[in-house]
């Protein structure tokens, strides 16, 4: 029997790399890419059924022709995971425009260019999954988020919006929605981030979520998520003055 194969972007670090590593347990074919090729190779070199294929996904032409070297190699791809991302936590408490642009380029369009490169490839194959990383910042309007959160939002609709359009040829779209994971850019936070979990408990969650579960949202963790998504119900001025207290809260600690 072949191995199952799938396609990570944001494979050099964080809940990618992580993920990548979890799949290749698992015994899958794992390509990986990123825009840092010494890391993606490290992880190559490391593991016998990982492969690096450098990608800027911002370059929509390059998108394409490193998708159909992926397909060359093993012919069947039957999972997507898109989790390329930016933040400057620096940056987002003004409106920057540059940067602002900057996030929508990477978070934003550079997912979009990834589904585009294999929209035709899943919807002919009628089966597989491609999976989007969100964020629970997406959720509802967070203070000193100007692109990131937007562009998080952004995804959420985009998921469910392309839900409708590749479920009529079978293929499944999952949304993925982290609450706070220790990683190289969750570290440029200068916030208490509470629940704060590993990239391997990130791994092992989606891992569930993709393989043995069917539902359009993996988001964890739960003690997080589903407060956020009860405070997402609230009429605004409710909602406003909880995140008020909140940070005013987060800040004095």
């Amino acid at each position: 029997m072949n191995k199952k194969t799938i396609w990570i972007t944001g494979g050099s670090t964080g809940i990618g790399r992580a993920l990548a590593v979890k799949f290749a347990s698992k015994d899958w074919n794992v390509a990986i890419s990123a825009r840092r090729e010494d890391l993606l190779n490290e992880l190559s070199d490391t593991y016998e059924n990982i492969s690096a294929f450098p990608l800027d996904v911002t370059d929509k032409i390059k998108c394409k022709e490193v998708f159909d070297q992926i397909k060359n190699k093993y012919e069947n791809i039957d999972i997507c995971f898109f989790s390329t991302g930016t933040w400057d936590p620096k940056k987002e408490k003004d409106i920057d425009i540059e940067q602002i642009e900057n996030v929508f380029k990477v978070n934003f369009f550079g997912t979009v260019n990834s589904i585009k490169a294999v929209e035709e490839y899943f919807k002919s194959r009628k089966s597989g999954i491609i999976t989007i990383v969100s964020s629970i910042a997406g959720y509802r309007g967070l203070p000193n988020s100007t692109g990131y959160g937007p562009s998080k939002s952004a995804l959420n609709n985009l998921a469910e919006s392309l839900y409708f359009d590749f479920k009529r040829s079978n293929v499944r779209v999952c949304l993925v929605s982290p609450g706070f994971i220790k990683t190289p850019m969750t570290d440029k936070n200068d916030f208490k981030m509470p629940f704060l979990k590993t990239t391997d408990y990130a791994a092992n969650k989606i891992y569930d979520g993709l393989i043995n579960k069917n539902n359009f949202e993996i988001h964890f963790p739960k003690t997080l998520t589903l407060i956020l998504k009860f405070l997402s119900f609230l009429p605004s001025s409710i909602y406003f003055g909880l995140l008020s207290k909140l940070t005013k809260y987060q800040k004095k600690n």
